[in-house]
């Protein structure tokens, strides 16, 4: 496979990650480029996540280094990164319109009018606390929250395993109407059929390793098949 477009906006070297003698990462190299939206794609426990949280400073490496837009993971990096968790920590508690507050004083770059036209198209209510929101609900929350900031990176991480098709539906739509198109995503999914229309690139990951980098089109081209079902023939074995 052809490997992904350069003008990096990432950059992982020799990048190792240990728990004890488990290796996590396990010695990839890796770059994101600028203006793509890249699935990051394998099975459970193949090192997906463990990758998403040193890229955001919530880990650190044992070997090796990151660099997202030539810095080191820290606070210079969480200003031009915006992440969304494959959990949710936001508290039950809090109003929406204290969310929006809190953002707007964290995130220099949060676009407060954003976050409210898409929360109004949704019929949700600022003034409502999470709790009393479903769980789909919750999570289109979250997501307008991170999509509504003009960040350089957004990471994903599996955005729509946990929702119905109809979130599912808005969810995808928020991600590819409402960013910068000059940014790049990482969306980290198993769902792969359900994301495969808005990814440009793929990286397929296999117990810590990256195996495969490639366009979403070199593989249509070159194999024949949707990303899908070449991952379930790479991953069946």
């Amino acid at each position: 496979m052809n490997e992904m477009h350069t003008g990096s906006l990432v950059s992982v070297r020799n990048l190792t990650k240990r728990y004890g003698k488990h290796i996590a990462v396990d010695d990839i190299s890796l770059d994101l480029p600028k203006g793509r939206i890249i699935g990051l794609l394998g099975p459970n426990g193949s090192g997906k996540t463990t990758l998403i949280k040193l890229m955001n400073g919530l880990l650190v490496p044992s070997r090796g280094q990151i660099l997202i837009n030539g810095s080191l993971p820290g606070p210079q990096t969480k200003a031009c990164v915006s992440y969304l968790p494959d959990r949710s920590y936001l508290p039950d508690t809090i109003r929406i319109s204290q969310l929006l507050s809190y953002f707007t004083d964290f995130y220099k770059d949060f676009d407060k009018n954003k976050a409210l036209s898409m929360l109004d198209s949704l019929r949700i209510e600022k003034d409502c606390h999470l709790r009393a929101l479903s769980k789909g609900t919750k999570e289109k929350v979250a997501l307008i929250m991170v999509m509504s900031r003009r960040a350089k990176l957004y990471i994903l991480d599996e955005p729509i395993a946990s929702v119905d098709p109809a979130a599912r539906d808005f969810i995808l739509r928020t991600i590819i109407q409402d960013y910068n198109e000059d940014a790049t995503i990482l969306l980290s999914t198993h769902l792969i059929s359900d994301v495969e229309a808005i990814l440009d690139d793929v990286i397929f990951m296999k117990d810590g390793h990256i195996t495969l980098t490639s366009s979403v089109e070199d593989i249509r081209d070159t194999c024949n098949k949707s990303v899908d079902a070449y991952f379930r023939e790479v991953f069946s074995c």
